[in-house]
């Protein structure tokens, strides 16, 4: 028997459609992407792990840490164009709705400036001897 992991509580009801392109998505990371997970994966980040391409009730978030509620999301050129960022405003109110707690960067930051970028991340991360 096949488990229903959309039932879970950090999937939040996700369709198997919206599974089906987060794992579209992962085969197929942008440079941007590719550099960030090379500092998230394997619980790099004071012990905690990281999660790419997850599906959120109907989004998929980047990058996902259930322990710390937080989503990372990385902005290419296409969330300058005022429908785009009005989108991904709606999406952040919705998302914060649930308590997780979302922080954005463009592409270039993270391409032209990595460790500044994982020091932003590192603030929304509680110390390793504060984990629940």
């Amino acid at each position: 028997m096949k488990h229903d992991f959309s039932k879970t509580k950090i999937f939040q009801g996700a369709s198997p459609e919206i599974f089906a392109r987060a794992k579209e998505l992962r085969k197929n990371m942008t440079p941007a992407e590719k550099l960030l997970w090379q500092h998230l994966r394997n619980d790099q980040l004071n012990g905690y792990h990281f999660r790419r391409q997850h599906p959120i009730k109907q989004f998929i978030a980047d990058f996902y840490c259930a322990k710390a509620d937080l989503i990372v999301e990385l902005d290419g050129g296409i969330h300058n164009a005022p429908e785009v960022h009005e989108r991904d405003i709606n999406r952040t109110a919705e998302l914060e709705n649930l308590d997780i707690t979302v922080i954005r960067f463009t592409n270039e930051e993270v391409l032209n400036d990595i460790n500044n970028v994982i020091e932003r991340i590192k603030k929304h991360l509680p110390l390793p001897d504060s984990h629940q």
